[in-house]
């Protein structure tokens, strides 16, 4: 078995592995390896062709092929190294990567910081348990955006959608664009999941029938999709059989959410939150064992690809440090948890001495949307330490609160941070 070593290793060459490796190199870290399953590097972004990326890191408007090249040419300037068509297979004790391509067969890479970027994957129709055959027909929205949009191949003529995550409703706009009829677009939600800027340029804008508290109960079809059988539901979700309908299409698209990559961070033994399904980490996105770091989709969906290489770059920075000066201790740590109408919070756990060296965010979704004198708090033993008022508050739309270091010596006793989000 080939042996390889370097400082700091990523896996995964998304928007969230080229600026953990970049932020990486720019600390100080001397070989930093990037590791990619597939045979281009950036991720998802390649085949994202529309715009709205980077407004906040660029303050420009980029497509994803843009904004994936200029991280890929930041990265490469700073000499990071990559290895492509490479699978990693295990993480083992150390940081030690079992990995394996064509070129070099089976091979150790030992890291003395790793860095999780493995992103996240689409909730399949398995996933759903919907009742009906299995034609050909049924795809989810990421599988139907590279067949068009990379490999020139229209996967249908008239097309329904279940779900309204923000992929699902941007291949709306990109299907009707292509010339393809949308029949509808059925969310089991009475709200949808994805932001509201996709909500109106690609649903509204385009006259796409959108059916909220609605759902999928049976695909018809055998060779092919021929129609769904399509009901509205209940406060619980349960369809009512007397509102059931049949909608004629040849395509079911899936954009029912998307699920954490972490079967290597399982594998490694780090702990998962089972809200978020990806890895518990600290206000320096450091997992729960040493030296291993994880930024990105990989720890929870964020609603854009600017905050995913926010996190990335503190991520790589922290692999750097801990390269550099060896683990450092500690100290106390502080649970961060969820309270009233709060679904998840990341990080779940703070360091009270960290906030005395720089600011920190808190990031989470609410469970029921909110309108109108919203305020979001962090209390410290019940004593509040934040309240920020909001527009607004939506399940599809993160928030952040940040901690300042002027709040270090109230939280350096407290047993627990709580974050709250409600009316006054």
């Amino acid at each position: 078995m080939r042996s390889l070593s370097c400082d700091v290793a990523v896996i995964g060459s998304g928007p969230a592995g080229l600026a953990a490796a970049y932020g990486a190199r720019e600390r100080g870290a001397e070989k930093v390896l990037v590791v990619e399953r597939g045979g281009e590097l950036g991720g998802i972004l390649p085949q994202c062709i529309h715009n709205g990326f980077g407004l906040e890191i660029f303050k420009e408007d980029l497509t994803g092929p843009e904004y994936a090249t200029r991280w890929m040419r930041r990265a490469c300037d700073a000499d990071v190294e990559f290895l492509t068509e490479t699978m990693v297979l295990e993480i083992g004790e150390s940081r030690t990567l079992v990995a394996t391509n064509e070129r070099q067969g089976l091979m150790c890479i030992r890291a003395e910081a790793l860095v999780l970027t493995m992103g996240c994957r689409e909730r399949p129709r398995g996933a759903l348990a919907i009742p009906g055959s299995r034609p050909a027909g049924i795809y989810t929205a990421g599988t139907a955006q590279r067949l068009i949009n990379i490999e020139g191949y229209m996967p249908g003529e008239r097309f329904v959608i279940l779900g309204s995550g923000d992929i699902g409703m941007i291949m709306a706009r990109h299907l009707v664009l292509e010339g393809a009829h949308v029949a509808g677009m059925f969310e089991i939600l009475p709200h949808v999941s994805g932001l509201r800027r996709n909500l109106v340029q690609c649903i509204l804008d385009f006259d796409i029938p959108l059916h909220l508290s609605a759902t999928v109960t049976e695909v018809r079809g055998r060779q092919r999709v021929e129609s769904l059988m399509v009901s509205e539901v209940d406060g619980e979700g349960c369809p009512l059989p007397e509102t059931e309908r049949e909608v004629p299409c040849d395509t079911l698209l899936l954009s029912v959410g998307l699920i954490p990559e972490n079967e290597l961070s399982r594998q490694a033994g780090i702990p998962i939150d089972p809200v978020t399904g990806g890895p518990y980490v600290d206000e320096d996105n450091a997992t729960r064992v040493p030296g291993i770091y994880a930024a990105g989709n990989v720890v929870h969906v964020y609603d854009l690809v600017d905050q995913v290489t926010r996190s990335a770059l503190r991520a790589g920075r922290r692999a750097a440090d801990h390269v550099r000066r060896g683990p450092e201790p500690a100290g106390r740590r502080i649970a961060v948890e969820a309270g009233e109408n709060v679904r998840h919070v990341v990080p779940q756990h703070v360091h009270p001495q960290a906030l005395e060296q720089h600011p920190f965010t808190l990031e989470f979704r609410v469970r029921a949307p909110l309108e109108c004198a919203v305020y979001a708090r962090v209390h410290a033993d019940g004593e509040t330490l934040v309240s920020r008022r909001l527009r607004y508050a939506r399940p599809s739309e993160m928030i952040a609160v940040t901690l300042k270091p002027d709040l270090a010596s109230r939280i350096a006793e407290a047993e627990t941070l709580k974050v709250a989000c409600a009316h006054a």
